[in-house]
């Protein structure tokens, strides 16, 4: 139950800033940097597999080991490390394979990997304490 639950709002949280960073705040930037990389419209099915996907990582490497023992705090550095690690491994491999692929977007990408990492799993802890007692 709690590795659904940690799923369920670190993947509300997630989704809610990862929907304004891509939307909004950095959607000119983004697209003047991946320039002809970037599709006219996303795929719906593999952003919703990657947002299942990274939810349920986010709830077992972050979440849960910080609702048993840890609280907030230790879900936002284990989250934001498993931040860095998946953001680092994607943007970094692009980086080393396609050509052109623009070097200020692979660390700002990483750093916003780390912080919406860190927050939704903190978030997410936060939340569950509300509605348990097994959150700190």
């Amino acid at each position: 139950m709690l590795i659904l639950q940690g799923t369920l709002f670190a993947g509300l949280i997630l989704g809610v800033m990862d929907g304004l960073w891509l939307g909004l705040i950095a959607r000119d930037w983004l697209a003047g940097q991946l320039g002809p990389l970037k599709r006219e419209s996303f795929l719906v099915a593999p952003a919703v597999g990657f947002y299942l996907l990274y939810s349920v990582g986010l709830a077992v490497f972050a979440v849960t080991p910080a609702v048993e023992s840890g609280g907030w705090t230790r879900a936002a550095l284990l989250g934001g490390f498993l931040g860095l690690v998946a953001f680092g491994t994607y943007d970094l491999t692009n980086m080393a394979t396609l050509k052109g692929w623009p070097v200020p977007m692979t660390f700002v990408d990483m750093i916003w990997g780390m912080v919406v990492s860190a927050v939704s799993s903190a978030g997410a802890v936060l939340i569950i304490g509300l509605f348990s007692s097994r959150a700190p």
